[in-house]
């Protein structure tokens, strides 16, 4: 199956829907070689067909995050650039379930990219899925967590409640190290 059948079976339906989202999941889950035409997708000229990708690989990366890993190179060259808010929510959420087996150079990448992710969108659940894995990681982290601080500080200040309360969140649980 290349990235093009992907795409299709990805493509339609209401754009807020998972769609065959779940289908594409099972189908990878069953044939690892899948992984990369699913990754290939993020080609495609559809948004809706990128942002189930990412929820695709979001799945997959809980199930076999061996195999996620495997591609994360991938997923900084190819995923980064991509200036749609949920490859980078995703992407914050991917690197999440991956803190147990990212090397530190794969970590310094992903929190500069989640670093970024902060300065530079504005889409609240950017914001919020990258303050989540980089509060996590600030846990034990001295230098990321001085550096999230005076973030967490200005973010409880946001008028987006979920962003504000997480800030809150993350500022009570940083505050006691």
């Amino acid at each position: 199956m290349d990235w093009h059948e992907i795409e299709v079976v990805l493509s339609g339906g209401h754009r807020n829907s998972l769609g065959n989202t779940l289908q594409v999941v099972d189908d990878v889950l069953a044939d690892e070689g899948r992984l990369d035409a699913l990754i290939d997708c993020y080609r495609s000229d559809d948004e809706v067909v990128r942002l189930r990708v990412s929820n695709a690989l979001k799945r997959i990366a809980i199930e076999r995050p061996g195999w996620v890993h495997q591609r994360i190179q991938r997923l900084f060259n190819e995923v980064v650039p991509i200036r749609q808010a949920s490859t980078h929510w995703t992407l914050a959420q991917i690197f999440l379930q991956l803190t147990d087996v990212l090397t530190p150079t794969e970590r310094d990448q992903a929190i500069a990219l989640m670093q970024a992710n902060l300065e530079e969108f504005d889409d609240w659940i950017v914001i919020n899925q990258s303050m989540e894995t980089l509060g996590q990681w600030a846990r034990t982290d001295p230098a990321l967590r001085d550096w999230l601080l005076p973030r967490l500080w200005e973010f409880q200040k946001e008028s987006r409640r979920s962003i504000a309360g997480k800030a809150r969140r993350h500022l009570g649980a940083l505050s006691g190290h």
